[in-house]
């Protein structure tokens, strides 16, 4: 079992993915972090951004081995890559409800927030996707994140107290 964090605004006790956003890293869909800290520098910038609520911190339990003997698509991306950018620019670009990917669950590195512009320079042809790649490593210590993008997916996440 890996214990999760969500950082938001509220405190999530049932997750609700029609609340999601879309246009994020792997899609829309919930987002977890197995770092405490970095969820919870994640729920003060919601906290700021929306300026509501109160930083907070969800728990989850996830058993990934379950996941898998159960045939739930996941994709793990074990570190920044061509791959992993172009994975992240597709879903970023993708404004519809339909899902710009066949994965329950992705995991990998979180992109800087802070590249849109870089982004936009590589979906018009003026940056290489290895270029790409070093803009958007996470400034800061290594951050990996766990989309779950289906109801599936969400099932095996069980919330617990903190």
């Amino acid at each position: 079992m890996k214990r999760l964090y969500h950082g938001s605004n509220v405190a999530i006790e049932k997750i609700d993915l029609s609340c999601s956003k879309r246009g994020k890293d792997f899609g829309q869909g919930f987002y977890l972090n197995a770092n405490p800290d970095q969820a919870m520098d994640m729920a003060v910038r919601t906290t700021r951004f929306l300026n509501e609520g109160v930083p907070t911190l969800s728990c989850f339990e996830f058993d990934e081995q379950y996941a898998i003997k159960n045939g739930l698509n996941i994709k793990i991306f074990p570190d920044y890559s061509e791959e992993w950018a172009e994975f992240v620019v597709m879903n970023r670009k993708n404004n519809s409800d339909i899902p710009a990917h066949p994965y329950d669950i992705v995991i990998g590195p979180i992109a800087d927030d802070t590249v849109g512009v870089q982004i936009r320079r590589f979906i018009m042809g003026y940056m290489s996707a290895s270029a790409l790649v070093d803009e958007l490593r996470f400034k800061g210590d290594h951050a990996v994140q766990y989309f779950f993008g289906t109801p599936k997916a969400v099932e095996l996440l069980k919330h617990i107290e903190l």
